[in-house]
């Protein structure tokens, strides 16, 4: 490679990074709690589940329930398992008998919303809100779509230019990558120090960087393409040419009759015969179709365990007039390219086809990259302190990296703090649910930076962030043993694992924080003001 092609590559590598950086860092600290999404409503919420849970939910009193609030006669009832816990997502469509009058639904999720299936009770989106949403939506910036979805474009920029400054990274350091992999120095300068270790960790977690930058530009923009503008601009007014082109099979229709059924047959019924006939699929959610009229459907969807098949879903549709099947798709067979294709960059990206021990593997991966984000800064901070750089440069580089390290640092007791406020306050919030989270969240995170930024010194922020961090990280566990009675070791001998995983994990984070911090030397005596301005 020629010098001038070299040093573009390694410029552009330098700002990429430099530009995307704290953005990027929120993103894989909050998308590493996100793997941990469903074991957070579960500990939140108290409600740990056993696995298999759809298969042993009573649909029949599900719709009982239902049918009590408005006559569910020629509806469209879909109930959806995406996450694992107790309440599932449910829509209602309305009624396509034109004698029924319903209410006008507000809003794109006015047909939408939670039932827990222990319980029926059904909850409104605000309502139902959680902790391990509030991060799942955090690690793509959804709290920012306050204009025309302006968080999903911002994080569809980030992603695609952490792809680009992976794939400079590697070609800058092509030549030297494997020999400064060996290459640590622990009493050396603090420029080695963060460059053995951005390499070194750089290099372990480069496949998985690599792969979250593919499948997070693919997972953004495949979702903008979904948005009415982007529609209009591609397809025009031809909406079934969309729908046809973002699908990958057919997808049959059954037409309303207005002839209403005598009876309407069990559908647990329906959920058993589909256990029979697939013994081992995992259920994932059931649709009815045209409710209570003689073209009444059941379909049901399902796909196997990650240790028998990585890939493909099948699917089940019973007519329910005479039972028979009239539509199957199965799960064991062979899929599409568009359909492995699509599950595969889910799967890698959302880490669920492993247990346990796959999210371990991608929580640490994930909390290692935010080190590389963090050494990276501290290289390029280092690299510019030197003397024949002019001091009013040198003052703003300084400003920067402590702006960029108190904002970063603080998410780690700021989460935890939030944790604990929602255990301790969260119980009965009803609609004020999310508000709260925000404003608990987001308040004490701009004022603990805040604080932080006037200390001008990286040392204190990092020290105090982890002193701080690991206090309220301990306090996690102790409120959910407060508050539920549910101590670690209470939920591990009643089989709660979902609860036992989470306050595992604060444990943890505590004791590494701790011991990170006796390992902590300041090295880091400098404050921006110590910079003399020269005569001139």
């Amino acid at each position: 490679m020629g010098q001038r092609l070299y040093n573009v590559f390694f410029h552009t590598h330098t700002i990429s990074g430099i530009v995307i950086s704290a953005l990027l860092y929120v993103i894989f600290f909050t998308g590493s709690i996100s793997f941990l999404r469903d074991e957070i409503n579960a500990w939140e919420r108290n409600e740990p589940i056993k696995s298999a849970y759809f298969s042993t939910i009573d649909f029949d009193q599900a719709l009982n329930e239902l049918s009590t609030d408005k006559p569910l006669y020629g509806r469209d009832l879909m109930f959806n398992h995406r996450y694992f816990e107790r309440r599932l997502g449910a829509t209602m469509t309305k009624s396509k008998d034109t004698t029924i009058q319903d209410a006008p639904q507000r809003g794109r999720r006015g047909n939408f919303f939670y039932m827990d299936m222990d319980t029926f009770k059904k909850e409104d989106y605000t309502s139902n809100y959680s902790l391990g949403e509030f991060f799942y939506r955090l690690h793509f910036f959804a709290q920012l779509n306050f204009f025309s979805r302006s968080g999903y474009y911002l994080s569809g920029f980030v992603a695609f230019f952490f792809l680009f400054a992976v794939i400079t990274g590697v070609i800058v350091h092509w030549k030297k990558i494997i020999p400064s992999f060996y290459v640590f120095r622990p009493k050396g300068k603090w420029k080695n120090i963060w460059t053995d270790a951005h390499v070194a960790l750089g290099m372990i977690g480069l496949p998985y960087q690599f792969m979250f930058a593919l499948t997070g530009c693919f997972l953004i923009i495949g979702y903008m393409v979904m948005f009415p503008p982007v529609q209009s601009f591609i397809y025009g007014d031809d909406v079934q040419a969309f729908t046809k082109d973002i699908q990958y099979e057919e997808n049959p229709t059954y037409e309303f009759t207005y002839q209403p059924l005598e009876t309407v047959p069990s559908i647990n019924d329906f959920v058993a015969r589909t256990l029979n006939k697939w013994p081992d699929i995992k259920l994932t959610a059931l649709d009815v179709i045209n409710y209570g009229d003689q073209s009444m459907h059941v379909k049901i969807y399902g796909a196997p365990d990650f240790d028998q098949k990585l890939l493909g879903t099948g699917h089940i549709t019973y007519r329910v007039q005479d039972g028979q099947v009239v539509n199957t798709k199965d799960p064991y067979g062979k899929i599409s390219y568009a359909e492995g294709s699509l599950n595969l960059l889910r799967r890698l990206h959302y880490g669920d086809f492993g247990g346990y021990g796959m999210k371990l593997i991608y929580l640490l991966l994930g909390f290692i990259t935010c080190f590389v984000i963090l050494s990276g800064v501290l290289i390029w901070l280092v690299a510019r302190d030197k003397k024949h750089v002019a001091p009013a440069k040198r003052i703003f580089n300084k400003w920067l990296v402590h702006i960029y390290m108190a904002a970063c640092l603080s998410l780690y007791p700021v989460t935890a703090a939030t944790f604990t406020a929602i255990k301790v306050f969260g119980t009965d919030l009803g609609d004020t649910r999310q508000i709260f989270m925000y404003h608990v969240f987001f308040y004490s995170w701009l004022g603990l930076s805040l604080v932080l930024i006037a200390l001008r010194n990286n040392y204190l922020i990092n020290k105090i962030c982890l002193i701080l961090g690991s206090i309220l990280a301990l306090s996690v566990p102790v409120a959910n043993g407060l508050v539920t009675g549910n101590w670690p070791w209470v939920s591990w001998s009643s089989g709660f694992s979902q609860i036992f995983v989470v306050d595992l994990f604060w444990i943890l984070m505590s004791l590494s924080s701790i011991a990170v911090v006796f390992k902590l030397k300041n090295k880091d005596t400098s404050k921006a003001s110590t910079v003399k301005r020269s005569p001139a």
